[in-house]
């Protein structure tokens, strides 16, 4: 049997995903049902395209809902270390400058279930933080992306 991947994200993040799974199975889930009823309602449902287009729906929720519930299954809820609070490690923000002169960015390191980088919120998995992760203020580090690579300079970690 396949090992579970864990996702590795904060307990608000878990909370969002129950949130999300419970109006998935009450709400969604039943308005679906309802859309598969008016649909069987059209006749012949061989040529019926919004009993389709529903059904497609209704296993694309399904398909959510399974996964929703094995991110919330294998959660790793992400746990401050206040005895590092100089090293980039998950969960944590940093704030970087690229070199030699880049603008200041700021980043919230989270698991891939939580990443939004809109939010400022980019996964573990990511080029950046994989580049980060373990590397205290003040270090210069490299930073390998698919563009290329760039130097970075860590300046608060919080």
């Amino acid at each position: 049997m396949a090992q579970e991947k864990n996702y590795y994200m904060t307990q608000e993040g878990k909370e969002k995903l129950e949130k999300e799974l419970h109006h998935l199975k009450t709400e969604r889930r039943q308005e679906v049902v309802e859309r598969i009823k008016v649909a069987r309602g059209f006749g012949d449902l061989s040529e019926n395209s919004e009993y389709d287009a529903a059904k497609d729906e209704q296993a694309f929720l399904e398909s959510r809902i399974a996964q929703v519930e094995n991110m919330i299954r294998n959660a790793v809820i992400i746990e401050n270390d206040t005895n590092n609070q100089n090293i980039v490690q998950l969960g944590k923000s940093v704030t970087f400058q690229e070199l030699p002169e880049g603008d200041e960015e700021t980043y919230t390191i989270v698991g891939s279930a939580e990443a939004d980088p809109f939010e400022g919120k980019i996964s573990n998995d990511s080029p950046m933080a994989k580049s980060l992760l373990g590397h205290e203020v003040g270090e210069e580090v490299t930073v390998v992306t698919p563009g290329g690579e760039m130097n970075v300079k860590i300046l608060k970690v919080e």
